[in-house]
């Protein structure tokens, strides 16, 4: 059916599951790529009913392979991301080539849409690796696909996030919590659910746009979201500013591990706010203003970082 196949890569995340779901529920058949069909299949199957989703295991730069999906879909959608490097996984692989060679399979194959996840905020963090391959991956897609609309979101959160979920763990271990930048840094944080409303009707409004910046209801500095954090998990903790000096050393030894918890890099880009800058349309300019509001959206699941757990669970609506 015309107009009712997406091409999805990044499915398996926060805003992939619930964009699936959206999408699945409104009658769109859905392709979506993984890198390991054995982790992630079962939790991808789950999101819609049999027959309106395809699982398929590919590296996103088997370009062999990715050029044979866009023959099945006339709608792309990329959510890839990635917060740190690693391997083969650079900055420069996943947010400007890879979002290239996808621009020029979907202008190749005639496609209705392409619509690319990138960043709040980019354009004046000029010293971040991080904000420069995104916006070298914007520019990429502009010049070689004019039928795509790029999102540049505030940080999303929700239950699945890695945003607030991680601050809710640290807070209920530290007895002593940083602030960089004195926790002065702004956000207008939207919920994963809003984000997915604006993608949806993107799609089947047929809006286009080269650039929307989307962000949430409120603007919440850094120190401000901490302490929102603090009161739903019902604890107390020092609040402490560091000299930046002692945040770069940090950093450096956080960044050793795994799955870093900060790395250089995202010490740069707390510099920077994080709100709506002005010179793009936003989300509520396109008749689409987020409605979920940060604390009242939290208290949902934050129970599970409070005393006594789920039993420990108030009822919200």
């Amino acid at each position: 059916m015309k107009g009712k196949n997406c091409l999805i890569f990044g499915g398996s995340g926060q805003i992939g599951r619930h964009l699936i779901r959206k999408l699945t529920q409104n009658d769109y058949r859905v392709i979506v790529v993984t890198r390991n069909i054995h982790q992630r299949g079962h939790i991808i199957k789950t999101q819609g009913n049999a027959g309106y989703i395809d699982v398929v295991e590919a590296n996103i730069f088997d370009e062999v392979k990715i050029k044979s999906l866009f023959e099945r879909a006339d709608i792309c959608i990329n959510l890839v991301g990635i917060l740190y490097e690693k391997k083969r996984s650079s900055f420069k692989n996943i947010h400007t080539l890879f979002p290239s060679v996808l621009a020029k399979l979907c202008k190749k194959n005639n496609f209705k849409h392409f619509i690319h996840l990138s960043a709040l905020g980019i354009n004046d963090a000029t010293d971040s690796h991080y904000a420069k391959s995104k916006l070298d991956g914007e520019k990429e897609i502009l010049r070689n696909f004019s039928l795509s609309t790029i999102l540049r979101p505030s940080v999303v959160y929700s239950v699945d996030d890695n945003f607030t979920t991680n601050f809710m763990t640290l807070l209920n271990r530290l007895p002593v919590f940083p602030l960089y930048y004195n926790g002065q840094t702004n956000f207008m944080p939207i919920h994963s659910s809003d984000l997915v409303d604006i993608i949806f009707n993107i799609i089947s409004k047929n809006i286009y746009s080269q650039i929307i910046e989307c962000v949430g209801p409120e603007t919440l500095s850094f120190k401000e979201i901490i302490e929102k954090l603090l009161h739903l998990i019902e604890k107390r903790r020092i609040l402490l500013p560091i000299p930046l000096f002692f945040g770069k050393l940090t950093a450096k030894f956080f960044q050793l591990f795994p799955k870093p918890l900060l790395t250089e890099d995202q010490l740069r880009l707390l510099k920077y706010d994080n709100i709506s800058s002005g010179k793009y349309k936003t989300n509520a300019d396109i008749g689409f203003p987020a409605k979920c509001l940060f604390e009242k959206e939290v208290e949902k699941y934050c129970y599970m970082w409070k005393q006594g757990g789920e039993y420990s669970k108030k009822n919200v609506s």
